[in-house]
Parts: C-alpha cells; sequence; structure tokens
C-alpha cells in the first residue's frame, strides 16, 4: 500500500492496475483537498519521484510512495482501493509516463480535481508516447527538470513557501554534481567499453557514460515487456557472453527469468563481471542522489577491476 513518508523512502517496481478495485476505490473516494494543519499530501508513483518531492518540500509535504519494493517484479504490483485513494486525495502527484504506469490515468480521470496537480515526467521532458525505454530516471537530464517542476507545483499550492521550495530544488540539483562528475570520470576513463545487458532499464546511464551496448535492442525489448525473444538474439547474447566479446552484463534484478537466469549463469561462467540495477530505488538508507552514485560505482568496479555487484548493500554513498 501507499506508505507516509520522509526521506529515505522504501523502495518499488512497476504496477499492474487491477480493474475490478477501481470502481470500489472510486465509490469510496470523497472530495480530494489533502490539506491538513497547512501540510500538503504528495504521492510519488515510483519512490524514486517520491524521495525527490521529499527532498524539496521538506516539512511542509507528506509524501507517499506506491511502488516501493526493489525485491518484486515492477509488472506484478497490485494497486488497491486504498491506492486509488491516496493517489485521488493527493495535492501533487508525480508519475513516470511511457505507458510504465498508466493505471494511475485512470484513477486520476475516475476522481477529478482542479485543484490538484499532476506531473507526468515524459510531458515534462517532451517524450513522445513510443519512447522505447521508460526508464526515465537513469537520464543525468530527468531529475533536475522533476525537482524544478515540483518547487513550481508545491510553490502554486503553498505561495508563503515558494522561497523554501525553490532552495531545496536548486540544492538538489546541486547534490547531483558528484553523481554527474562521477559519469564524466568513468567516459573519460572507459569510454567505449563494450557490455551486454538484459534490458534497457539503465541503458540512459550506460550512454552517459560512453558505454557501447552491444545487446540487440530487440532483445532488451522483448525481455521487458515479456515476450519471446528471436532465436537469433539470444544467440548473439550468448556469443558476447561465451566469446568475452564484452567486459559487464548489465541486468535488471527486479525481473528474472529461465532465459536471464541462463545470461546470468553464463556470464559468471565466461568470467564476465555482474551488475545488477533496480527500477525503483533501494533500501535501506538511500536517496536518489546515493543510489545513482552507488549504480555508477559498481559499474566501475566491474570494469577496472572485473567485481560484480549483483546487489547494493547499504544506502551509504561510495
Amino acid at each position: 500500500m501507499g506508505l507516509a513518508l520522509t526521506p529515505p523512502i522504501d523502495a518499488a517496481p512497476g504496477v499492474r492496475w487491477l480493474r475490478g478495485t477501481l470502481a470500489v476505490a472510486v465509490a469510496v473516494i470523497t472530495s480530494g483537498n489533502a490539506l491538513a494543519a497547512g501540510t500538503l499530501h504528495a504521492v510519488g508513483v515510483e519512490n524514486e519521484y517520491a524521495d525527490v518531492i521529499a527532498q524539496i518540500g521538506g516539512r511542509y509535504v507528506q509524501v507517499g510512495a506506491i511502488e516501493t519494493d526493489p525485491n518484486t517484479d515492477p509488472h506484478s504490483f497490485e494497486a488497491s482501493p486504498a491506492i486509488a485513494r491516496e493517489i485521488a486525495a493527493a495535492n501533487l502527484v508525480v508519475t513516470n509516463g511511457v505507458g510504465y504506469d498508466t493505471w494511475v490515468e485512470r484513477i486520476l480521470s475516475a476522481a477529478p480535481n482542479a485543484k490538484r496537480k499532476v506531473i507526468d515526467v515524459q510531458h515534462l521532458l517532451d517524450l513522445a508516447d513510443g519512447t522505447p525505454n521508460p526508464h526515465l530516471w537513469y537520464d543525468p537530464k530527468t531529475m533536475p527538470a522533476v525537482a524544478n517542476a515540483v518547487a513550481a507545483e508545491l510553490t502554486a499550492l503553498d505561495r508563503p513557501h515558494a522561497a523554501y521550495f525553490e532552495a531545496n530544488a536548486r540544492e538538489f540539483v546541486a547534490s547531483l554534481r558528484p553523481w554527474i562528475e562521477a559519469i564524466a570520470s568513468f567516459k573519460t576513463r572507459y569510454g567505449g567499453t563494450r557490455i551486454a545487458v538484459t534490458e534497457p532499464v539503465a541503458n540512459d546511464l550506460l550512454q552517459a557514460a560512453g558505454c557501447d551496448i552491444a545487446t540487440p535492442f530487440s532483445l532488451e525489448t522483448a525481455i521487458m515487456n515479456g515476450t519471446d525473444p528471436s532465436p537469433q538474439d539470444v544467440a548473439t547474447e550468448e556469443a558476447l557472453l561465451s566469446g568475452h566479446e564484452v567486459k559487464v552484463l548489465v541486468y535488471n534484478r527486479q525481473v528474472t527469468d529461465t532465459l536471464t537466469e541462463s545470461f546470468l549463469d553464463l556470464a559468471r561462467r565466461s568470467g564476465i563481471a555482474v551488475v545488477g540495477v533496480y527500477e525503483t530505488m533501494p533500501v535501506p538508507g538511500y536517496h536518489y542522489q546515493s543510489w545513482m552514485l552507488a549504480e555508477v560505482a559498481s559499474l566501475r568496479k566491474a570494469v577496472a577491476d572485473g567485481v560484480s555487484t549483483e546487489q547494493l548493500g547499504t544506502g551509504k554513498a561510495p
């Protein structure tokens, strides 16, 4: 269920809406003004967005996250009537878009509220509906835009605290500098490194770091969408690993099946370092900044030292 949060927050994956719950949920939703004692209520559908809202809103915003479990399939989470009520009653909702969390749109349209603010990150970044990779939070350009949009919408809802929200947004953007510098440093030292992936989860980060992703994109999207990849694509991936044509295999540790497990096993047997990435912010102790910094550190250890990081540890910045 949705959780009231102050950072750091729990982590979790994408969501499949159970249509049968929507009618029940909407029937019990009352008028959606969530102000309580001057505090705004906001929801970040994915917990990485909730974490950013919490950092911008601070003491004036109560934040809930819906998708918060780093150990489950992002496409198997079941939304409940309680979640629908929480989203419908929020003053501000941040949703990813690009087909990743379309179930939210049904909740919002079923419980209209002219005063509610909604930030759809896809539209914020002016991305087409057919954008092939929905994992927008791995792109270094995404969260600065989200932070500034959150500050603007919170200001519209609570003008007396505009300076507070704007200052927090500036501080958040500045706090991303170590991550940006780590990406640039990796690119300078290891740019052009060939890697394999199972899904395009972290592709935006990998490309920003100058990696050469050798896996056929058709294989990545098939695994992401739960369809069968072609035998040719599977053979290509296996050849990349068994032939030591890549330095690292990056995989989505929240979604594995027989095929991805076979790739992982082949990589391990072939001496290829393995790096697990997440669709939602892991716990304990991570904020968005430390999470992203830890992912780059894992990639660097894999390329530079051949060390695998299949699961992130505590949320202390590396």
